[in-house]
């Protein structure tokens, strides 16, 4: 298959051309770092789409040739061409909600005018909104290749891109929104034997994806229903807790712990929710209840002064 096709090599150049845009050593106007995202944002949507099918940004044609250079077939051509960017939008849009189609646009229009005309482009709106706005619908498109922003940019730069999109209030809700319907068509994929070849080799067991954090229970998934693991490290609250039966003369006592949940996982569909702010959404419950020795609650409430 041509190169204009692979997910992994539009994948690569998104993130070469991402990378350029990030830039801060000031040798880069906000125009020129906005030109670079934006092409950037338009060959992650290409992969994002690649990675269900190439077919799904190959320009039609009579003699078929771009659609079957997608597929495979047809030999290799030195000549390709793709859907237009707005139509990738839409695709994309359709594929992976919560995808905001028109913001995307109005980026690809600001780069064509930028580009190609005597407007000036790039400059209609304050820099850190405009940031803001690319990381909102790079954000989606990322997550829909099953990937995340620190190998997208790098972990140095991964704080970066979480700053704009903590000024978008709605992130969160999109963000949960995107893992979920990303974790359904998986998880249909998988119960229809349509999942590809290279998503079955990455498929994670249990095991491979929890955070083997301390305490951990079993939660129905918020995306496909069936049972993954939430799990959390810190313990907000300890109690022992017992019966005293005076007539059958039996009693009995033991220790609970209450932990904050922090991360989630599901084998069925490969959901991951790794923050506690997604989990909330989620409707999953914010913490759990574990056993614990009554020994270990004595010793957590004269360490932490609880009553």
């Amino acid at each position: 298959m041509s190169l204009s096709y692979d997910h992994e090599s539009l994948w690569l150049k998104a993130k070469l051309f991402l990378n350029r845009a990030m830039d801060d050593d000031g040798s880069r106007s906000f125009d020129e770092q906005a030109l670079w995202a934006s092409l950037a944002l338009e060959l992650l949507a290409k992969a994002a789409l690649c990675k269900v099918s190439p077919v799904l940004i190959a320009e039609p044609t009579e003699d078929g040739k771009n659609v079957l250079a997608a597929a495979g077939l047809g030999g290799a051509d030195p000549v390709f061409t793709s859907v237009r960017a707005t139509t990738i939008f839409v695709r994309c849009k359709r594929a992976f909600p919560p995808f905001n189609a028109d913001k995307a646009k109005k980026i690809a229009l600001s780069r064509n005018e930028y580009l190609h005309g005597g407007g000036i482009g790039f400059g209609v709106i304050p820099a850190d909104n405009w940031w803001a706005d690319f990381w909102s619908v790079a954000s989606i498109l990322v997550d829909a290749q099953d990937k995340t922003i620190a190998e997208l940019v790098g972990a140095t730069r991964e704080g970066q891109a979480a700053s704009y999109l903590a000024r978008n209030k709605t992130y969160m809700a999109d963000r949960l929104e995107s893992l979920i319907s990303r974790a359904q068509q998986r998880f249909a994929q998988k119960e229809q034997g349509n999942l590809p070849p290279r998503e079955q080799k990455q498929w994670r067991s249990a095991a491979a994806l929890i955070a083997e954090m301390d305490y951990s229970v079993n939660e129905a998934c918020p995306a496909c229903g069936n049972e993954g693991t939430l799990e959390g490290d810190y313990i907000s609250e300890t109690r022992l807790e017992g019966y005293d039966d005076p007539h059958m003369s039996e009693s009995d006592s033991w220790g609970v712990a209450d932990i904050n949940s922090e991360y989630f996982s599901c084998e069925s569909c490969q959901l991951i929710l790794d923050t506690y702010e997604l989990i909330e959404l989620s409707e999953l419950p914010d913490e759990f209840t574990v056993p614990m020795d009554p020994e270990l609650v004595a010793e957590h409430e004269g360490q932490y002064g609880n009553d």
